[in-house]
């Protein structure tokens, strides 16, 4: 009975299955097709969209093959027809989720008009005809890149009116969002008066956008196109968005017009793109975007800022002959194997930010020009970028760029210098008393949370203040720049970080660490020409009575003549290739000024009452005159009496004597002079003794400091520059 009552409930369901029929909501919308019929209901009764009258065509299977060539031509007629009507509101196109088979020549739908002022048809309201003649504009800013070859272009900036200058206009939106297109989709030479809406349609055949202008904005959001498309000399008006775009064929952007914002990001690029003498008035946006075969900007340029952050290059990066007006945004990126930055015009403004970048010299690299490419790399904190400085670093020594390594090793060392001075200057949190945390800005509560939670372990980072209670994002971000949090530091760990912080500086001040022999240049000849006229000081200006030993007047002109020209020569090297002139020039003062005119004064205010007293203190080697490196020499002539008939005194009665004192502070600072000239060692003054003894041992820092300079910028004296 059990059984039978089974069977019969079974059977009931599946009658009533058969007998009545399924719901309309279950039944999926399924594309409709187009007939001739439909279409002109369709046309009859636009709808509005987006606050756009359009032809309501979504949802449709429309058929344009060659084998139905008779609807085919038709459709394009009666469209033709109805969208160029006069009107004040032009009709728009909707084929939104629709299939189109056959190729679509969306070109022949639009209204062809010469581009010329007095050509442009009367059906265009003022504001079309304003939006026509906007061209022209832009076809005349081309002409400060190179003459444009787009036939409207040719005619506006010729005043030509031929048939070939001639543009199809576009007069409604366009939408195609989700549409489907199995043949080709054919958009040459159109102006579009509207916005133009494809978000992820679908092309399975070549498109082409050759020359197409878009006045308002055009939207590919999440389009796929799995063969050719071309948007070669193409301009857009307005906001052009390529978001999540997949680009499966070739892509061809060659010569394009971007007057707004261009978005590309989280878009994929499978076969080579072209960009070449693409134009780009605002930002660019790349981020997120795969690259996975070459793309070429070659001679782009940009006027704003170009984003490529966590882009993926597999392939070449070339912008050879780009202009950039700001900066390059390479935060995160990769780059797997080339990137091309030949002969780029960068704006002073403009810079490569590779912070975080992903790049291995060894299977990648960076091309530019040789003393510019390495000045435009920038990363904004040494932390976590150490790797990749390194890296870039070594891509250049491969290629034998010194000068672009050594500017990445003064970077690094800059940066370092940054964090050193943060270190020193910071309030460090795990040792800060409550009162100095209250007084840099934490509340009473938030300073006695970080004292207690330091009892229990110390902070490793600034950022684990988040996980207190009472520490807001706010207040973090407040003070983030003021504190640290690093393990107590003792008073002997301190004063070496200040003093690695001061020889660090003075290696960065003088030498750019290295990296600058003009730097190292311009110093020495400050400090030769400084010395030099302090020596004729102290020699020839002794006192005034009772009787005067003061130098010449010709004499005077001479050494500040001289020295004027020195210091001007000195200054500019130091001008042209310091980082911080003015810092350089103060660290300079202090080595320079402060013991040397201290012990000057105290000679003056003293006087001199000595033997001797009108003989020159200098005296030369009378055997020999010659140019001679002189590594050992020594400030003062040895005791023996034998030295004292062979180094006789400088001859104050000679015209050129002047000179003798330069060539002393010469002989000095890098053991390198004319004559061997040296300080008497009878009747002569202890502070002028000093003085040449100071000097002297700077002498022995500047050679050090010039060698290890030279050893970094020429290559040929250090072999390991080119080691890995």
């Amino acid at each position: 009975m059990i059984i039978s009552n089974s069977a019969v409930i079974l059977f009931i369901c599946i009658f009533a299955i058969f007998l009545f029929p399924i719901p309309t909501f279950a039944v999926p919308n399924e594309p409709i097709t187009l007939t001739w019929e439909l279409l002109q209901e369709r046309v009859k009764t636009p709808i509005l969209r987006d606050g756009n009258l359009t032809v309501d065509l979504r949802k449709m299977v429309i058929d344009l093959r060659p084998e139905n060539g008779i609807f085919r031509d038709d459709f394009y007629q009666l469209l033709r027809k109805e969208l160029q009507k006069t009107g004040a509101t032009a009709l728009g196109l909707d084929l939104s989720n629709s299939v189109i088979e056959g190729d679509f020549y969306g070109s022949d739908l639009g209204l062809r008009t010469p581009v010329y002022a007095q050509g442009i048809a009367q059906i265009f309201t003022p504001m079309e005809r304003e939006q026509l003649e906007s061209l022209r504009s832009v076809c005349l800013q081309s002409l400060t890149r190179a003459f444009p070859n787009s036939k409207d272009c040719k005619s506006l900036l010729n005043n030509q009116s031929n048939n070939s200058s001639s543009i199809s206009v576009f007069r409604g939106a366009l939408i195609m969002v989700e549409s489907r297109f199995n043949g080709e989709v054919k958009f040459p030479n159109t102006f579009f008066l509207q916005s133009v809406n494809i978000q992820g349609a679908n092309f399975l055949k070549p498109t082409n956008w050759e020359e197409s202008r878009f006045s308002r904005t055009v939207s590919f959001n999440g389009a796929i196109f799995h063969a050719l498309s071309s948007f070669q000399g193409s301009i857009f008006f307005d906001k052009a968005n390529f978001q999540n775009v997949k680009f499966l064929d070739a892509t061809n952007f060659q010569g394009d017009v971007f007057c707004d914002d261009a978005k590309f990001n989280q878009g994929k690029f499978q076969q080579i793109v072209r960009f070449n003498s693409s134009y780009w008035q605002e930002n660019a946006d790349f981020s997120s975007v795969i690259f996975n075969n070459q793309v070429n900007f070659n001679r782009a340029n940009f006027h704003q800022f170009l984003f490529m952050k966590d882009a993926i290059f597999k392939q070449g990066l070339i912008f050879r002959e780009s202009e950039f007006n700001q900066s390059v945004d390479l935060q995160s990126a990769s780059i797997l194997n080339q990137a091309d930055f030949s002969d780029v015009n960068f704006a002073e403004t403009a810079f490569l930010n590779v912070s975080d970048l992903v790049f291995n010299s060894n299977q990648a690299k960076i091309l530019g020009n040789v003393g510019e490419i390495g000045k435009k790399l920038i990363v904004p904190t040494l932390r976590g970028n150490q790797n990749i400085l390194r890296n870039l670093s070594q891509n250049f020594r491969l290629q034998q760029q010194v000068s672009d390594a050594n500017q990445l090793e003064y970077t690094k060392q800059r940066l370092r210098l940054i964090e050193l001075s943060h270190q020193l200057i910071a309030i460090n949190i795990n040792t800060a008393a409550v009162n100095r945390l209250i007084n840099l800005g934490f509340s009473a509560t938030q300073a006695a949370e970080i004292y207690q939670y330091r009892q229990i372990k110390h902070f490793r980072n600034i950022s684990e203040l988040l996980v207190l209670a009472d520490v807001n994002l706010e207040i973090y971000n407040q003070l983030s720049d003021r504190i640290i949090a690093t393990e107590p530091l003792v008073f002997s760990g301190w004063v070496v970080r200040s003093l690695s912080w001061l020889l660090l500086s003075l290696l960065l001040l003088l030498s750019g660490y290295g990296t600058n022999f003009w730097l190292v240049f311009g110093v020495g000849g400050v400090v030769i020409s400084c010395f030099g006229v302090l020596f004729w000081l102290v020699d020839r200006y002794r006192r005034l009575s009772p009787v005067a030993i003061v130098p010449r007047y010709y004499e005077t002109v001479c050494i500040l003549l001289s020295f004027i020209c020195l210091i001007s020569g000195s200054l500019l090297a130091i001008f042209r290739n310091s980082g911080n002139p003015w810092l350089t020039l103060l660290c300079l003062f202090f080595i320079i000024f402060p013991l040397p005119g201290i012990l000057l004064w105290r000679l003056y205010q003293q006087g001199r009452y000595h033997d001797l007293m009108d003989i020159s203190y200098f005296r030369e080697d009378g055997t020999l005159r010659q140019l001679r490196l002189l590594i050992g020499r020594l400030p003062v002539i040895p005791r023996n009496p034998s030295f004292r008939e062979r180094y006789m005194p400088l001859l104050w009665d000679k015209r050129w004597n002047w000179l003798n004192y330069y060539d002393f502070s010469l002989n000095n600072l890098v053991r390198l002079g004319f004559n061997d000239i040296r300080l008497r060692d009878e009747h002569l003054p202890g502070i002028i003794s000093t003085l040449a003894w100071y000097q002297w041992s700077l002498g022995l820092l500047y050679i050090i400091l010039a060698g290890w300079t030279l050893s970094r910028t020429i290559p040929g004296l250090n072999l390991l520059i080119y080691l890995k």
